[in-house]
């Protein structure tokens, strides 16, 4: 039995051995060796120091039992994000990213927030390259629950994810199946992961169907990425007990504008009416401009059960086929939803603007409403277009406002993302049977305009006020992305001018003008968008850099959004229209983070949603030609997006006659013997060669090889026989040096 005197004495030597050596992580003998002891006796009582200071956490434990020095320098908290390779990268508070390889991320799975030892910075590595770590603990599991296809093996059952960022599938003893069927889509609880060499245990807590039954692709989709389903059944009880209860006496203490020129415009199968608008002529060059909004804060009380829900989705959640709400619908789209000849409670923002679009007046009242007409966006355009209409004037005087507002915008340096809308056509069996694109016309743009109005003007009297309020605010971009996406546009042709990376707003809406109409915009306004940064929730005001402005905030769809209602109980407090204090910033600053993670949860499912029946049509077509446009070109292959299916494919390079060439510096493959050079933005002709829904992956050949043939790149190019025969021995001779 080791020396208690020389364990005491010798667990501080190694703690401050390590903190000399805190750059790597140590085995006991080489702290053994590293301290002179070369007595069985001592290196038994190093040992033992060695346990005591781990069973403290006086030392971070590493794999292999190597420890290293707890220093805040060398151990980090961040949310672990896992690729569908598997390996993963944890991202700090700050933005700071680190490394992980799957070996090295224990029991953690994809969102978990973990504590995680770094690695020792490599010396010469590429600027890159991302510095590594090792997961240590799981502070705080992302999800608790994840969406997959059951199967059994005897009394044994196995759920595997949908999400292919989880690795692990989850064992489900018999007891806990509850009724699902192997081939069923289930929901299932991650109860424990304690050992990374076996699997995690769950029970099945939803049974959503049989994997092919109409509409539960979508669904399993959108639950595997977060997004929730069903109401809790207490939830829908306390909605249904809400009645509009608009009273004399409530109408008494309103701003009553039920004889205002109201009207909405909505997508035409809408139900949940957030916005409405009135204009008034007051001469002068003057407009009355009104933004009237549903009033959820008056229905729905902080902290009761409705906002609890409310608050944990954070956001409606708009899927290919359905909506998943934010509130229960007996709220959505009754008690709360503007609908049209229906007196309904509001919160208006009523502002006064020149024949400039200069705001010069604005107050935020609590009203009583009466919608004049609904109109789907379609009618609206109709009207503007010159259709007749009894409130024709009111839609034409909004619609010549609007494009005030937007011209001012634009000469302010707002960019203008005009990208249209992918809508996917389903059969009654949710089979995709058209895709096609919707553009945004003008009666978008109205609303827009009058909401951005609204947005800004609250936001401006909150920051007046200098209360805490929840800011909607977009950074400026990163430098490397906009030098990434001014040498992507050169690809096709464009130009985007910026010093190192410091872009002016007007030379990224002149991009956007100059690709708009081409093969390509679609291509480029992606890339532009995601050259940006992500806007987001935050107490912290820095300005919205795509909007040019300096305040704003979201106000308008308090149905649908969280933070809107949050900011309507703020304003109203700030107003005394209702009890309660306003919160605090640091109340905010979570609230804040929750929302915007939701808004990325639901996004993503919103946009797989779409990807997946786009997949799906792209395999009810295979063998069809497509026109396409050269949208990435790698050493592996050539990635196509379909004009009309505006969904990416890959023509592999082994699918393609003759030996291939990439140079990265051009983003080019040449071909060995023709010459020929496949850039991105070439124009193409494609094939569906296979379609996997569940990757969202599809294969496609080339009908007419893109680019231009120049001439061979070396003497005597040879035959197509002996270009594959030296793919083949480079092949051979790669898998010789691995």
């Amino acid at each position: 039995m080791a020396d208690r005197r020389d364990v005491d004495a010798l667990a501080p030597q190694i703690l401050s051995y390590l903190e000399t050596h805190a750059d790597r992580a140590y085995r006991a003998k080489e702290v053994s060796r590293a301290l002179g002891i070369k007595n069985q006796g001592r290196y038994q009582s190093l040992l033992e120091a060695f346990d005591r200071l781990r069973d403290t956490n006086q030392v971070a434990v590493l794999k292999g039992g190597r420890v290293q020095h707890r220093g805040s320098e060398h151990e980090a908290v961040g949310r672990l994000s896992v690729t569908t390779q598997g390996f993963g990268f944890v991202a700090l508070d700050d933005g700071t990213e680190f490394f992980v390889r799957p070996a090295r991320m224990g029991t953690a799975l994809h969102g978990d927030r973990v504590r995680v030892a770094l690695a020792a910075e490599k010396r010469n590595k590429p600027a890159d390259q991302k510095r590594e770590a090792e997961v240590l603990e799981v502070l705080e599991r992302g999800r608790s629950k994840t969406v997959g296809t059951f199967s059994t093996t005897g009394r044994s059952g196995w759920v595997v994810p949908d999400d292919q960022r989880i690795s692990h599938d989850v064992f489900v003893l018999k007891d806990n199946w509850n009724g699902a069927q192997p081939g069923d889509k289930v929901v299932v609880t991650i109860e424990a992961f304690d050992d990374p060499k076996a699997a995690p245990e769950g029970v099945i807590v939803q049974v959503l169907g049989p994997a092919h039954a109409p509409g539960v692709d979508v669904l399993a989709l959108a639950m595997a990425l977060g997004a929730p389903s069903d109401f809790p059944t207490e939830v829908e009880a306390q909605a249904q007990k809400i009645t509009p209860g608009i009273t004399k006496k409530e109408v008494g203490r309103r701003l009553d504008l039920r004889d205002a020129p109201v009207f909405t415009i909505d997508p035409v199968d809408a139900k949940d009416f957030d916005d409405a608008i009135h204009t008034k002529d007051l001469g002068g060059g003057m407009t009355e401009v009104g933004v009237h909004i549903a009033d959820v804060s008056h229905y729905v009380p902080e902290g009761g059960i409705i906002d609890r829900e409310a608050y944990d989705r954070a956001t409606s959640t708009y899927l290919v086929d359905r909506v998943i709400p934010m509130l229960p619908e007996a709220l959505s789209n009754g008690v709360c939803s503007l609908r049209p000849n229906e007196d309904k409670l509001a919160y208006s923002c009523i502002m006064t603007v020149d024949g400039g679009g200069n705001v010069h007046t604005w107050e935020i009242r609590e009203t009583v409403i009466h919608s004049k007409q609904r109109f789907a966006y379609e009618e609206a355009q109709a009207v503007i277009d010159g259709e007749k209409h009894p409130m024709r004037d009111e839609v034409m005087r909004a619609a010549e406002l609007a494009r005030t507002l937007t011209k001012k915008r634009m000469a302010e340096g707002a960019i203008d993302f005009d990208v249209p809308e992918v809508r996917i056509r389903l059969d009654e069996t949710g089979q995709p049977v058209d895709v096609y694109e919707k553009p945004r016309q003008e009666a978008n743009r109205l609303i827009e305009e009058f909401m951005l109005l609204a947005n800004r003007a609250v936001a401006q009297e909150a920051s007046s006020r200098q209360v805490p309020f929840v800011y909607r605010i977009h950074d400026k971009p990163d430098r490397e992305r906009i030098k990434a996406l001014a040498d992507y546009v050169k690809s096709f042709g464009h130009k985007l001018p910026h010093t190192e990376g410091l872009v002016d707003r007007s030379k990224l809406n002149d991009l956007l003008r100059e690709v708009k109409g081409t093969p390509e915009a679609p291509v480029i306004e992606q890339a532009a968008i995601r050259s940006m940064s992500k806007a987001v929730y935050s107490p912290d005001n820095i300005g919205h850099y795509g909007l040019g402005f300096e305040h704003y905030g979201h106000f308008t769809s308090p149905i649908r959004r969280y933070p809107d209602l949050i900011a309507h109980r703020i304003l109203k407090r700030m107003q005394d229209q209702q009890d309660g204090a306003i919160p605090t910033e640091e109340t905010l600053a979570t609230q804040s983070d929750h929302c915007s993670d939701r808004e990325r949860e639901a996004t993503e499912a919103e946009r797989e949603s779409i990807k997946l029946k786009q997949v799906e049509y792209a395999a009810a077509h295979l063998g069809d030609e497509f026109d396409g446009v050269v949208v990435g070109v790698t050493k592996f292959g050539v990635f196509v997006q379909m004009t009309k299916l505006l969904v990416e494919g890959l023509c592999h390079v082994r699918e393609m006659d003759g030996y291939w060439e990439y140079d990265e510096r051009r983003y080019t493959l040449v071909s060995k013997s023709t010459g020929r050079r496949i850039r991105v933005g070439d124009a193409c002709r494609v094939k569906i060669e296979a379609a996997e829904p569940e990757t969202r992956r599809v294969d496609l050949a080339f009908v007419d090889l893109p680019g231009r043939a120049d001439e061979p790149t070396k003497k005597g190019g040879g035959s197509k026989a002996s270009e594959r025969q030296s793919k083949r021995k480079t092949r051979g001779a790669r898998r010789k040096k691995r």
